[in-house]
């Protein structure tokens, strides 16, 4: 079993010149409660369906796996409610850690979230300066409440 350990942020600013080669993705959501989520999720030149678990201080069960193009072009289409998330996705090292930062498109066009995996609930780690207030624990800012209430209409 896996377990995804993920404190999410605002930004201050948008770091610009660390963003660099950017990855589209475009995910949907099949199954999509408060105790189970299933996402379909085309990232680049790979595919993935994701089932996770309810979120408890900022963990959760989390399996993922590949699954061809293909199929998941026809899930997002078929099975997946709209709109779909889209969004372009950074890599950011600072401090021995991998921060990610998400700028979105679509329904929640002007939404920029940083998201950092950790290996246990109270793992310290440095914030860069970009950083601003943590939303982890608002369930506006979680990917599956934003195809119900897209950023657009908040």
């Amino acid at each position: 079993m896996a377990i995804e350990i993920e404190r999410k942020f605002l930004l201050k600013y948008l770091p610009t010149a660390l963003l660099i080669n950017g990855n589209i993705i475009r995910q949907g959501y099949m199954i999509n409660g408060k105790d189970r989520v299933v996402r379909i999720r085309l990232s680049g030149d790979s595919a993935f369906l994701t089932v996770k678990g309810a979120t408890r201080n900022a963990a959760r069960k989390e399996y993922e796996y590949p699954i061809p193009q293909q199929d998941a072009k026809e899930m997002l289409q078929l099975f997946c409610k709209k709109p779909l998330i889209e969004k372009t996705r950074y890599q950011i090292e600072f401090n021995g850690f991998e921060w990610v930062i998400d700028q979105f498109s679509g329904d929640n066009k002007g939404l920029v979230v940083a998201e950092i995996e950790l290996d246990s609930i109270d793992q310290v780690f440095e914030k860069p300066d970009w950083i601003e207030k943590e939303v982890t624990h608002d369930p506006r800012y979680f990917n599956s409440n934003l195809i119900e209430t897209p950023y657009s209409s908040w």
